[in-house]
């Protein structure tokens, strides 16, 4: 079926905005095999089905639209944390400002650029780059997502062979009003590895960021990622995760800022006894909008998905949740479970949800809710009643709202450091 002409225009606007990279021969078909899966599906826009509650034009202009930086005075996130940092400036490698990965001599990881693993004839990344985006197309399409394949300029490619005690944390500055960055990573952990990444900071005035993650069978991926700072900034991202037996995948993300923001997780169990938890929390004051679009397909037996997103929003804010669960013929014992829920502090806020469960199965536990509503005034009394001010009682009211997405977080000090991060921006925004 032929693009509408509109859609077809804007398309080819956006790819002669960019130049592909050129690299060897797996990476070029790579690149040139995403090329025409975005013309073949175009830009998204808003009659798209998974786009009809967020406008997609300023993440497919061919121009970013200017966002500028700004200071909160804030201690950086995850910086009392020791960890392997890794750092981009507006999507472009910083090595003077990241730690020397050969100097550190670490024992089974080894980490790379994506311009050095792309000058390789054979790498490992070649089996992953593109390959996890391509099968994440189906059954929703995911242009962005296409065209970042095609087209990203930077990013890391990281292999693990056995569990690295120290988190590698991704740092993305922003220092220019015009920057429009475009990130790819592939992760790869092996029998038995098990990995913490962390990512932080607002990266660009746009950003595009795919990351693909390969669990193989026994590993355990963790993720935790802050949105924040800037925010006049605009981001989509996207991570696929392909899940092998009895592997873990958890990934979490906080959103304090941004006016607009696209995060987009697809999952994949492909072997048995797999454990998947994605969540999510944000907090949102004015022009913010946050779309969290998630989608889980079990294709093996007695697996586990989660997802918990939860969404605080004031003065306009507006919150997104799209996700669903697909229970392929043979996934018996699924076990699945999806919760969203919007906090509304004014009347001006607004929450869209569209939670789906598609099962083939007979032998399966799935559920799916989704909520919104403004604060438990018997509950803010009590807390007033009892002499916590009005300000402090609607906070602690708050956090408690959030604390089921927040609790997905495994390491102790990291939910910590991002229940400390939610108690100042709410500080900063009573009123």
């Amino acid at each position: 079926m032929a693009l509408p002409q509109v859609k077809s225009d804007a398309t080819e606007a956006r790819v002669a905005a960019l130049a592909m990279p050129d690299g060897a021969a797996w990476a070029q078909t790579a690149r040139t095999e995403a090329l025409a899966r975005l013309r073949a599906m175009g830009l998204p826009a808003r009659r798209d089905e998974y786009w009809k509650y967020t406008r997609p034009d300023t993440l497919t202009d061919a121009a970013a639209p200017p966002a500028a930086t700004f200071d909160p005075r804030e201690t950086p996130v995850f910086d009392t944390l020791d960890r392997i940092k890794i750092v981009f400036v507006d999507g472009v490698f910083d090595a003077e400002a990241s730690d020397d990965i050969l100097a550190l001599k670490l024992k089974g990881i080894a980490i790379v650029r994506l311009s050095d693993a792309e000058r390789f004839d054979l790498h490992w990344s070649k089996d992953i780059y593109g390959v996890l985006e391509a099968r994440g197309q189906n059954p929703v399409e995911r242009p962005l997502a296409a065209l970042n394949t095609a087209f990203a300029t930077d990013g890391i490619m990281i292999h693990v062979k056995e569990k690295i005690d120290k988190p590698i944390n991704l740092i993305y500055l922003h220092k220019s009003d015009r920057s429009d960055a475009i990130l790819h990573h592939c992760i790869k952990l092996e029998q038995g590895a098990d990995l913490t990444v962390l990512e932080s900071g607002p990266a660009a005035a746009r950003f595009n960021k795919v990351m693909e993650v390969e669990v193989a069978d026994g590993a355990a991926f963790h993720h935790v990622r802050v949105q924040g700072r800037d925010h006049e900034r605009r981001a989509a991202t996207h991570m696929f995760a392909r899940l092998g037996a009895e592997s873990t995948f958890k990934s979490f993300t906080l959103t304090k800022n941004g006016v607009l923001t696209r995060n987009e997780c697809v999952v994949e169990f492909t072997g048995d006894n797999a454990v998947a938890h994605v969540a999510g929390a944000c907090v949102g004051d004015g022009d913010f909008h946050h779309d969290d679009t998630v989608f889980v397909t079990h294709d093996a037996v007695n697996c586990e998905s989660r997802q918990v997103f939860k969404k605080v929003l004031r003065n306009g804010a507006t919150g997104v949740f799209q996700g669903k669960i697909l229970v392929q013929p043979g996934a018996q014992k699924t076990d699945g479970y999806q919760i969203s829920q919007a906090l509304l502090l004014d009347d001006d806020a607004q929450f869209f949800a569209k939670p789906e469960l598609e099962i083939y199965a007979d032998d399966v536990q799935c559920s799916h809710g989704s909520t919104s509503g403004a604060i438990d005034e018997d509950a803010l009394f009590y807390l007033r009643s009892r002499g916590v001010p009005d300000g402090q009682a609607q906070d602690l009211l708050v956090l408690a709202f959030l604390a089921e997405a927040v609790d997905e977080i495994e390491d102790p000090a990291i939910a910590e450091d991002i229940v400390s991060r939610l108690e100042a921006w709410l500080a900063r925004h009573r009123g």
